[in-house]
């Protein structure tokens, strides 16, 4: 049952979900990860690994609720904290005028035995924890109640608090009763006052059946009233349990169900900002089945590349850094990678040609229009103005050579790519010549005289940066679209003195990120775990390295004088899966099957793993084995078969897998990354079919820039 403990509040205005949101669901059983919990004796706290329990028996949204059990004795103390949410780039601030939360307990709580709330707000500013007696009504047993509690009824001596900056919220010990208690609570977030609103109930449900999961999906949310939508499965059509939720920022659900081939049923209901819900759609079925090979792949392929379709901004067509994001942030880089995987997309039947050239139209409107710097546009621009937007700080307010040359790289293969006749096709090649042609690579030098590239220059601050490109790391591409260019090129000896420089500088470039002087002459030669490396820092660093530049650039047969460069990447896929299998960190689960080291957002931020104990946190992520297909074919295999049927309930989800797996903290990434998801497609369908690399390389202008620099095409 649910009862309603405060007068009513009213639901916020259609706004992003994360804006009011600190807790609605756990994506790791046993313990939520964004949270602290401690006890002093003689009091008690139910404590996992230092972290709140995740209780799935009780619960307002499904699938599961937080659950405190405490004893509160004289003498003694305890406390549990929750973390708001993070991620990379994180920009929304929380908006509302109460607090409010759902509790339920299987007996009766007086209120003035209830905890004591508090919030700990950026800047290390603290509220004094609030007693709930006078506050609240006793809680009754049986009845989920939601609580509701203004923001200014917080007691905070003489300091204006911004709670928009709430980071923490925190229960700590209340009455000495000494009595043991246990509550469940769900849905905590900061809503608005206002009336309450009905939904309109949900329409266009629709169910595609995989494996081991379902996709439900259905028309985009138009009604300001809804806060996400609840999800039912019935196994007979008839007895329907709720089993997940989707907030109001997606259309898409992913029930994963494990091995079930029999037919399963689902329907859904609207859920608003007060907690009405609506009546259910109209029922739909599916029924699980075994996938060949053949069809997991495009299962995979299809999933990542729906990020760049489904979540790109309305206005640019571009995408987001990271789903979840600010909205209206848009990444140069990652919408470069994006436009190869809407290639793919359309070679495998994912959209119609039709509907590729529109998008592909509305991206190429948007780059003519948005900000650059001699050619050069910015890593991180405005949706809706195409202004550069200084993510990285004051300093970044410039051209990014280097996320232009992951665009261009994109824009290539689809310049050849849409080859069709009059019309929109040749619209799209005259001006994606345009957009390359304009690139001033050549001012990325700094000075005519310069051996390297630069990565930024500011209209403000010009070279403050002062990033030169020197390899072996990912911007590769940058030297070759450099030389490569029609218009601006800089000299083909660039590739040595610059990109693949053994000067004393390049040297202690390598010396620092790789903390080794094993590959800082660019060459390496060493061997490591029985494989031989020719080429790379270290043990070859962080698996992007071998993805990001060679989406287009095709390493098949391709030699300087260093090193056959397929053969290169394909050996520092191996080491990296050597080094799991070895397991030095002796991590949970790393294996033959469980392996990928990259750069990801894991539990401690943003990091580049690298089959190193150094760069080693035990996080795996799995584009690192997945975009390693074309090197590593079988074990990319394993691993995409244990990612999905075995750990496919922990992180695979609507856009693919997650970014991130850190078992050994029970850490799950709460987000889909855009620089991660597109390589997946890419990279599978270079194996596949090689269809992104035959675009690219098959480019007049890369022809003359492998015989510049003096290739060996073996």
């Amino acid at each position: 049952m649910i009862d309603e403990l405060v007068c009513p509040q009213q639901s916020p205005t259609a706004d992003s979900y994360y804006n009011h949101l600190i807790f609605d669901n756990s994506l790791t059983d046993g313990s939520y990860f964004h949270s602290h919990a401690a006890a002093i004796a003689p009091s008690r706290l139910e404590v996992i690994d230092g972290k709140m329990p995740v209780a799935t028996d009780h619960f307002l949204s499904p699938p599961n609720s937080l659950r405190l059990c405490w004893l509160s004795q004289t003498g003694g103390d305890w406390r549990a904290e929750l973390d708001t949410e993070s991620w990379p780039g994180k920009t929304h601030r929380l908006s509302g005028d109460s607090l409010s939360f759902w509790c339920y307990s299987e007996k009766d709580i007086p209120a003035n035995h209830l905890p004591m709330i508090g919030f700990t707000i950026k800047g290390g500013l603290h509220t004094m924890p609030m007693q709930m007696t006078g506050i609240l009504p006793d809680l009754p047993a049986g009845h989920w109640c939601q609580i509701k509690i203004p923001l200014a009824a917080f007691p905070n001596a003489t300091i204006q608090f911004d709670f928009s900056l709430i980071e923490k919220i925190i229960f700590t010990q209340g009455i000495d009763d000494g009595k043991p208690h246990t509550l469940y609570i769900d849905e905590i977030k900061l809503l608005i006052s206002s009336k309450k609103e009905m939904c309109q109930p949900p329409v266009g449900l629709t169910a595609m059946a995989y494996d081991r999961h379902i996709d439900l999906s259905w028309p985009e949310v138009t009604d300001p009233a809804v806060a996400y939508y609840q999800i039912y499965r019935s196994y007979d059509g008839q007895d329907f349990l709720p089993i997940g939720i989707q907030n109001r920022n997606f259309n898409r659900y992913c029930d994963y169900v494990g091995q079930a081939y029999a037919k399963l049923f689902y329907k859904i209901t609207a859920v608003s900002y007060d907690y009405f819900e609506s009546a259910a759609s109209e029922t739909v079925s599916a029924t699980p089945r075994p996938l060949s090979d053949d069809e997991l792949l495009d299962m995979v392929q299809e999933a990542c590349f729906r990020y760049y379709w489904e979540k790109a901004h309305p206005d640019a067509g571009l995408a987001l850094e990271n789903v979840p994001d600010d909205e209206h942030l848009v990444a140069l880089g990652v919408s470069g990678f994006g436009v190869m995987a809407l290639i793919a997309a359309v070679a495998r039947g994912f959209v119609s040609r039709e509907a590729a050239i529109e998008r592909l139209l509305k991206i190429i409107n948007f780059l003519e229009n948005a900000d650059r710097f001699h050619g050069a546009w910015p890593h991180f621009l405005g949706g809706r103005t195409g202004a550069v937007i200084s993510v990285f700080g004051q300093y970044d307010n410039g051209g990014d050579l280097v996320e232009t040359a992951f665009m261009i790289q994109g824009l290539l293969a689809a310049r050849q790519f849409f080859n069709r006749g009059a019309g929109a096709e040749m619209q799209i090649r005259v001006r994606i010549t345009s957009l390359w042609e304009a690139v001033e690579w050549d001012w990325y030098r700094q000075t005519p005289d310069n051996d390297f590239l630069y990565w930024h220059w500011s209209p403000d601050y010009e070279w403050h940066i002062g990033h030169p490109l020197i390899g072996w790391n990912e911007p590769l591409i940058a030297y070759l679209l450099a030389i490569a260019s029609p218009t601006h090129p800089v000299p083909a000896s660039m590739y040595y003195s610059g990109w693949a420089s053994s000067a004393e500088k390049a040297r202690r470039y390598r010396q620092t990120w790789g903390q080794t002087t094993h590959g800082d002459q660019y060459w390496n030669g060493n061997t490591y775990y029985g494989i031989k490396l020719p080429v790379g820092v270290s043990t070859g660093g962080p698996l992007f390295f071998t993805h990001y530049s060679f989406l287009g650039f095709d390493p098949r047969n391709k030699r300087d004088k260093f090193t056959d460069y397929f053969e290169n990447n394909r050996a520092i896929a191996h080491i990296n899966q050597a080094y799991c299998v070895e397991n030095p960190g002796k991590h949970q689960g790393y294996g033959e099957s469980f392996w990928g080291l990259t750069a990801s957002h894991d539990h401690t931020g943003y990091l580049a793993h690298e089959p190193s104990p150094r760069a080693d946190n035990r996080t795996i992520t799995p584009t690192a084995a997945l975009s390693a297909f074309p090197y590593t074919p079988d074990a990319s295999m394993a691993a995409l078969k244990h990612f999905y049927y075995d750990l496919g309930d922990k992180i695979w989800g609507i856009y693919g897998f997650r970014d991130a797996y850190n078992p050994m903290v029970n850490y799950v990434s709460n987000i889909f990354m855009g620089l991660n998801q597109a390589p997946i497609t890419v990279m599978i369908e270079n194996y596949r079919s090689g269809l992104l690399w035959d675009l690219f390389m098959a480019n007049p202008e890369i022809t003359t820039m492998l015989g510049r620099i003096g290739f060996k095409l073996n």
